[in-house]
């Protein structure tokens, strides 16, 4: 059983890493200065992260239930179909392998820090940020995104999918978010996705950063951890 519990762990760390690595790398390459795909916007930022989704969990189902968020993992357990006592170890490894992630896209974008001076944007590569700083509604925002996410998950365990396609709606189900709901804080919906690249933004010296904004920090945390936990309550009314 730990020898079990230890593959499922590496694999939410690898799906997670990926993500982060891929979703984060897309915000690069759009906000850098001198990336090549500077300035592509909005769309290439919700495909890309639609697809990093897909490619994490491709990367690491065949090790775990390839969850890749807490909020998932916390859903999951309150709808009766993940065991409670590996929800907090499956927590730590999401935000270890975002934290790898993020310190890899910084790596991999190592010239282009120094040429970007805007903090801002140096920062809205690894973490989430409001268009309009309003924490309740902030909080909303994060909530009504993970709530569909999770609820959707829930639903499709009930479908007819694949092995090999459910990745793939996943993936267009996280790019729907982004394009429908993402525009006011830029769709966490993950807290590993936020906190652990957050944390790398704090630790890594990054040419030109700022701070980090920890006082926003908690919005992307409580916000998907409340959306998926009403979500799987919801789930568990329906007969």
């Amino acid at each position: 059983m730990q020898d079990s519990l230890t593959l499922q762990l590496v694999g939410e760390f690898i799906g997670t890493l990926v993500l982060i690595l891929l979703g984060d790398g897309v915000v690069a390459a759009v906000s850098l200065k001198k990336s090549k795909a500077e300035g592509a916007g909005w769309i290439a930022i919700a495909l890309g992260w639609g697809l990093a989704v897909t490619l994490g969990i491709y990367c690491s189902a065949f090790l775990s239930p390839a969850h890749l968020n807490p909020a998932v993992t916390l859903g999951m357990a309150i709808a009766g179909v993940f065991p409670w006592s590996s929800v907090i170890p499956y927590i730590i490894a999401q935000t270890l392998g975002a934290i790898v992630g993020a310190a890899i896209v910084w790596l991999n974008y190592y010239p282009h820090w120094q040429e970007t001076d805007d903090p801002a944007a140096i920062l809205g590569v690894f973490a989430t940020g409001p268009a309009i700083r309003n924490y309740f509604f902030n909080f909303l925002s994060e909530f009504i995104g993970t709530f569909v996410l999770v609820f959707a998950l829930l639903a499709f365990t009930r479908g007819k999918f694949t092995q090999g396609l459910n990745p793939i709606v996943v993936g267009l189900l996280i790019t729907a978010i982004g394009f429908s709901l993402g525009g006011t804080t830029g769709y966490a919906i993950n807290p590993a996705r936020d906190l652990g690249p957050r944390i790398a933004h704090q630790i890594l010296p990054i040419a030109n950063k700022g701070k980090s904004d920890w006082s926003y920090s908690w919005v992307p945390v409580l916000g998907p951890l409340a959306g998926g936990a009403v979500a799987a309550f919801a789930y568990l009314l329906i007969p």
